[in-house]
């Protein structure tokens, strides 16, 4: 099974991010602008926390808040899950079940190495379902 550091070998090594005291719609339009569904809070080149998509509509729009006068900081989640770049695909698909999240920062001593998506962890975990039945379809066949 791959591991973190093999799925980010794979992907852009662009990382979007976004300061804290940014307006909430700042972050939307980077992420639209992006096509991504999360975004990174930064402060100071740390992970402070992140922004997505569920946050703007649970925490914005459900409360009849402005996007251009709230920060990111006030509606982000900061209490957040990581993984490392040694962890399986397998244990981070199971933090992100138990987690009910859809993104998982990567740190390597601390520092913010990467983000993987759900949708980059059942990608990895179809391709490897695939592998392994091409491998017993040839053993059946020999």
């Amino acid at each position: 099974m791959r591991n973190v550091r093999q799925l980010l070998e794979s992907k852009p090594a662009e990382i979007h991010s976004i300061a804290p005291g940014a307006p909430v719609i700042e972050a939307l339009r980077l992420m639209a602008d992006k096509g991504i569904g999360a975004v990174l809070v930064l402060e100071g080149g740390k992970l402070a926390g992140i922004f997505s998509e569920r946050d703007y509509a649970r925490k914005i729009a459900l409360l009849g808040r402005s996007s251009a006068d709230t920060p990111v900081r006030d509606i982000m989640t900061a209490e957040l899950h990581t993984v490392a770049p040694d962890d399986s695909v397998e244990h981070c698909m199971q933090v992100v079940t138990d987690g009910r999240i859809r993104h998982l920062p990567v740190l390597e001593r601390g520092e913010l190495v990467g983000l993987v998506s759900i949708g980059d962890l059942v990608k990895a975990m179809i391709e490897e379902q695939q592998i392994q039945l091409d491998h017993l379809q040839r053993y059946i066949a020999s």
